[in-house]
Formats: C-alpha cells, structure tokens, sequence
C-alpha cells in the first residue's frame, strides 16, 4: 500500500517508463494542486479501472464483483474506503457509454443486433444525466437502474445491453454481465457501424497473418476473417437509425 510520500516517486517513475518508451503524451504533468495525495491517487486508480472492461481486476470491480477481496482488502486500509469512489466511477463509466451512443446515434450511426431497439432506449436517458454531478448514492440507483445496462466491449467489437434472463454469458445464474465471456448468439448483443467497421479491419488483420503461415493456421485464420465479415455484413443489411425512422 503505497502512502502519501510514496506518490512523488510514482510520478517520477511513471514519467521515467514514458521517457524511455518515446510516449511523451504520457507523461504525468506537474500538478497545480501540489503533491498528489493518497486520496487523489485512489480516484485517479478508480477512473481508470471503472473506465477499462478489460482484464480480471477490471472486470471484477466494473461489472458486479465489487466486494471482492481486491475492493475489500483496499477498502480496509482507509477510514471511507474506496467502495463510494469505485461506484461513483462506475456509474460515471456507465453513463459517458449511454451519452456517446447518443451523440453517435444523433450523428446517423447505423445500430443493430436483437438489443439494438433497447440500447437506443438506454441512449435517450443519457442527456439527464450528462454534467450533473453524481453522488455516491445516486450511483447506486444509476447501477442498480436495468435500463442503463449497456456495456461497450471493443475485444469483441459489440455492445452489451445487459438483461439477465436473455443473457448467454451465464445463462441467467448471475445479475451482472461477464463481458469476458460473450455469446454471438445473445440477445444482448447491439452493434453500431464502429464496431462493424472494427470486424472488417480486424479480418484484414487475420487474412493478412493467414498469408504468413502454412496449412491448417492459416485456414483457420481464414475462416475467423470470414466469420468477422458475415458479422459486419449482417449489421450492414439490418442496421436502423434514427434518422430513417426505423429505429
């Protein structure tokens, strides 16, 4: 558990690894507010980890497992603990993913899927929400709300609009989504033409490794990229929008 003098040195050190790595738009600015305390770092950590779907730590706090030891064990070490922040970060999480679909949506982003019609309800919300700001016990209510469930996945290029007794992930045994473990064939599944437009470049990917290697490898990566493609194709014959009134 690091403490307030320890901060300095983690600048120092984060901004060392960006130097050395040639990543100068990662560098750790001086901050007008002085020494970063502990307080200030934990709500730096809970942005990033509310904000990153990826990963068993990330995924344990955003989506469910939030009094896992992880959370617990951190919480223990500070008189208010880290479980407000982590809710309140979640939430913000939450609804930054409603309002870009919004905005997206708005702009003439195209969007299909058997959950396409409920993402573009959970969009609609966004606005009320958008530069208020949120409590920890309005954070609660924004996570227990089962019409903000919708969680963008870029691993798999789709978008989650969680409702538990359509999803695949675990077949209902749980409340809250396992992003990890995506279903093709869920009832949750959304997609907007971002992700399309990721399945195809990430089939142009795999053709391209598939040309590198012989024999079954490269037929399989062939067969992934197909696969990608029919998934794009498909959101490209059905997919609605606002602007067509068909959404």
């Amino acid at each position: 558990m690091s403490t307030p003098k320890d901060q300095p040195d983690f600048v120092t050190r984060a901004n060392d690894e960006a130097t050395a790595h040639g990543l100068a738009h990662e560098v750790i600015p001086p901050d007008p507010h002085g020494t970063i305390g502990t307080e200030r770092f934990r709500r730096s950590l809970t942005w990033h980890i509310a904000r990153r779907p990826g990963g068993l730590v990330a995924l344990a706090i955003q989506y469910g497992h939030l009094r896992t030891w992880v959370s617990a064990g951190y919480a223990a070490r500070s008189r208010d603990g880290i479980h407000d922040l982590l809710d309140v970060e979640t939430a913000r999480a939450t609804i930054d993913t409603v309002a870009d679909l919004n905005a997206d949506l708005k702009d003439g982003i195209g969007i299909s899927g058997p959950a396409a019609r409920r993402a573009i309800t959970a969009a609609t919300t966004a606005p009320q929400y958008t530069g208020t700001v949120i409590t920890a016990r309005q954070a609660r209510q924004i996570l227990a709300n089962p019409h903000l469930a919708v969680y963008d996945n870029p691993h798999t290029l789709l978008m989650c609009v969680y409702k538990r007794d359509k999803a695949l992930c675990h077949r209902g045994l749980k409340d809250t989504t396992s992003l990890d473990q995506c279903v093709p064939a869920c009832a949750n599944i959304a997609r907007t033409d971002q992700h399309a437009a990721g399945l195809q470049r990430r089939a142009t990917v795999l053709d391209q490794r598939a040309a590198q290697v012989p024999g079954p490898l490269g037929e399989r990566l062939r067969s992934n990229a197909g696969r990608l493609r029919d998934l794009a194709d498909a959101h490209y014959r059905t997919r609605t929008t606002l602007q067509d009134g068909t959404a």
